[in-house]
């Protein structure tokens, strides 16, 4: 028998907002550090550089005032769930690289592109609806959801522009959390069931994978790692044998094998 579904979680909209303007600073603040060799160099992102990937940031941070300025979606228009947004991305690749290297090469003026992305989010967002449903790549999505897929964004890349570089950009706390629980719950949402249990402290703890479903003490099947390895085991970042050998995941449990379900998005 399998636990019931649990409510959906829910994201404060000012709090959202807030952790994405941080996150969005911190990484304006080290893209101006950046040399062009820096800027030239590779990235694990395929053919991306990391010229394409910071252009990329401002895309997905732009993308919250470009959609609130679209008509919104009519009524009776199926909404995406917030927690099935990390499972629907899978199609999107192609389409995401080909606007990123138009706007890279269009806008070579990196802080230029970051003030005004920055300016059009301040202007837009404050008194905006939370409810508001939005037109996004993915379908309708309502405001506050959708602000909450901008931490993934911004955390995932800002981990990816750390890798490329050497640099230490920091991650504020509040979209760090709001990027590991949705992809926590988009575990559960993918594997739902009692049998694991899947801790990311001091952010998140699911419950997954169909089987037997502990009531009481220590769950038989655990797994636990930190926040950074749990986003990248769950974006493809790294691969779950990797973490495993390198002692940053620990499982313990014939069913505490996550290597099937992983990763989530890419």
């Amino acid at each position: 028998m399998q636990p019931p579904r649990k409510r959906a979680r829910r994201y404060d909209p000012a709090r959202t907002r807030a952790a994405v303007l941080a996150q969005f600073a911190q990484v304006r603040e080290a893209v101006r550090t950046l040399t062009p060799e820096q800027l030239a160099r590779p990235t694990r992102l395929g053919d991306w550089t990391v010229r394409d990937l910071a252009a990329h940031l401002t895309l997905a941070v732009s993308a919250v005032p470009r959609s609130l300025e679209l008509p919104e979606p009519a009524a009776g228009t199926p909404v995406l769930a917030l927690v099935e947004w990390p499972l629907a991305t899978a199609d999107l690749a192609a389409g995401i690289a080909d606007d990123t290297k138009r706007l890279a090469l269009d806008h070579p003026d990196l802080e230029a592109m970051y003030a005004r992305t920055a300016e059009r989010f301040d202007e837009v967002l404050p008194g905006a609806d939370g409810e508001r449903l939005l037109p996004t790549r993915v379908g309708a999505m309502r405001l506050a959801d959708f602000l909450v897929t901008r931490t993934v964004e911004l955390v995932v890349h800002t981990d990816d522009l750390n890798e490329a570089t050497g640099l230490d950009i920091p991650y504020d706390r509040q979209a760090l959390a709001a990027c590991t629980r949705l992809l926590a719950d988009a575990l559960a949402q993918k594997a739902p069931g009692g049998s694991v249990e899947v801790r990311v402290p001091p952010f998140a703890v699911v419950q997954c994978v169909p089987g037997p479903r502990h009531t009481r003490g220590t769950p038989p099947n655990v797994v636990e790692t930190d926040p950074l390895t749990w986003i990248r085991l769950a974006t493809g970042r790294t691969e779950w044998t990797r973490a495993l050998d390198g002692a940053e995941v620990d499982a313990s449990g014939e069913r505490a094998d996550l290597a099937a379900l992983l990763p989530l998005m890419g």
